[in-house]
């Protein structure tokens, strides 16, 4: 805050956020300080490049003028973001009941030893986005640490990947897996049966001659052999 012997003047400098081809505004306040009427005017080095609103007026004994500043859009920016612009504020005492349509510049005259105030603020860019703060976890160390839970989470789900894989192979596999057993299977029987007819008609043969051998009975030897022959076919059709 800028202290005068009138008023009071807030901020001590005028912040403008600079983006190029945008307008931007701000505001200073003026703060009477006595139990008079006080004219102010406000005045720049530039006064094509900016609007001052209100650029004159009075301000009541014990209150306060907000005056906005507009800079118009600008197609590129100054060297190093600095800027040369300065505004000049004049105030001084004002007969009582003097509106604002009632300022003119002979009040700010220094004719008869007149009292005039007079500060200069000057002008400040400041970045229309300054960059966001740096959020906790994001200091130095925190980029290996999240980089690390990445790679965490990938080697755990690896297995699942691998173990998902094997099970489709699995599923893609199966139908020709079981088409090749269900077809060794098919040709163990047709080779059981037909063993087991090939022993059926050896059998046949065989009791064919022991009936034109022997019409009276049968000998221990050929018995035998027809149980091994039946225990031998009992086997392959239980296989089959």
């Amino acid at each position: 805050m800028t202290t005068g012997e009138f008023i009071n003047i807030y901020p001590t400098e005028l912040k403008f956020p600079f983006e190029l081809r945008k307008q931007s505004a701000c505001s200073m306040q003026l703060s009477n300080k006595t139990d008079q009427y006080i004219a102010f005017k406000v005045k720049t080095t530039n006064p094509k490049k900016y609007c001052v609103r209100p650029n004159a007026g009075v301000v009541l004994p014990g209150s306060s003028c907000n005056v906005t500043v507009t800079m118009q859009a600008q197609k590129e920016a100054p060297p190093d973001m600095q800027c040369k612009d300065k505004f000049l504020i004049q105030s001084a005492i004002a007969p009582t009941g003097t509106t604002n349509k009632d300022v003119t510049p002979e009040i700010f005259n220094r004719e008869d030893g007149k009292v005039i105030d007079e500060f200069k603020l000057r002008v400040v860019y400041v970045p229309a986005n300054p960059p966001s703060p740096v959020p906790e976890g994001s200091e130095e160390g925190g980029s290996p640490r999240t980089s690390l839970t990445e790679d965490d989470s990938k080697s755990t789900s690896l297995p699942e990947a691998v173990s998902r894989s094997l099970e489709e192979s699995k599923a893609k596999s199966s139908p020709s897996e079981a088409w090749s057993l269900i077809s060794r299977l098919t040709d163990e029987k047709a080779s059981a049966l037909q063993q087991n007819q090939k022993l059926r008609q050896e059998l046949e043969l065989v009791r064919k001659e022991i009936n034109k051998s022997n019409a009276g009975g049968v000998s221990m030897f050929v018995v035998l052999i027809i149980g091994l022959i039946g225990l031998l076919v009992g086997y392959l059709i239980k296989k089959t």
